[in-house]
């Protein structure tokens, strides 16, 4: 959450995945399986919004987070 929330949305206030994703595999040294589970709890607990496609998230409440 705190890599999504540091990132400035594009359109519609889409955050690319890829903008997460780098950063917490190379800066952070997470893995894979750790990125996808870590979204998908973001997800359920009404964090972010992941688009079907799963090319960007929103972040559920911005203002929460700030």
């Amino acid at each position: 959450m705190e890599i999504a929330a540091a990132i400035e949305p594009v359109q519609d206030g889409r955050i690319h995945i890829e903008k997460i994703n780098a950063p917490f595999m190379y800066q952070r040294g997470g893995s894979g399986p750790e990125f996808g589970a870590g979204i998908n709890l973001a997800v359920e607990r009404g964090w972010l919004e992941l688009h079907e496609s799963g090319t960007y998230v929103r972040l559920s409440n911005r203002e929460a987070l700030d």
